[in-house]
C-alpha cells in the first residue's frame, strides 16, 4: 500500500514561482514511476512530469522549460518546482505513483493514462492570476 500527500499549492501571479511536494510511503519509492498530473475545471486530467529510479524524467511540452520534477529517495519525498507560472497552468494538482517504473514517460504523459495509476495525492490548488 503506498500513501501520497500533496502540499505546496497556492495562488500566485503570472510569472511566479511554487513548488509542490508529494510525501510517500512505502519501502520501495525509489523505484516507482512518479509523476504529477493536474486537472482543470471542465477538462480531463493530464500528465505533466515523470521521473523514475534512475532520475530520467519527461514532460509535456506545455511545461517543458518552466516545470522541473525531481525526487529525495531518502525523504520518500517528489518535488514540482514551477516557474514563469501562466494563467492557463490554473488547475488541481496531483502525485500519482505506479508501482512499475516500465514505461513512465508515456503512462505519465499519454492521453488517458492516468486511469493506470493506483495510487494518488489528495491534490493541490495552484491558481494563476494574470
Amino acid at each position: 500500500q503506498v500513501r501520497l500527500v500533496d502540499s505546496g499549492g497556492g495562488s500566485v501571479q503570472a510569472g511566479g514561482s511554487l513548488r509542490l511536494s508529494c510525501a510517500a510511503s512505502g519501502n520501495t519509492f525509489r523505484s516507482y514511476c512518479m509523476g504529477w498530473f493536474r486537472q482543470a475545471p471542465g477538462k480531463e486530467r493530464e500528465g505533466v512530469a515523470a521521473i523514475v529510479s534512475g532520475g530520467s524524467t519527461s514532460y509535456a511540452d506545455s511545461v517543458k522549460a518552466r516545470f522541473t520534477i525531481s525526487k529525495d529517495n531518502a525523504k520518500n519525498t517528489l518535488y514540482l518546482l514551477m516557474n514563469s507560472l501562466k494563467p492557463e497552468d490554473t488547475a488541481m494538482y496531483y502525485c500519482a505513483a505506479d508501482l512499475s517504473a516500465v514505461g513512465c514517460g508515456g503512462k505519465v504523459l499519454r492521453r488517458g493514462s492516468w486511469r493506470l495509476f493506483d495510487y494518488w495525492g489528495q491534490g493541490t490548488q495552484v491558481t494563476v492570476s494574470s
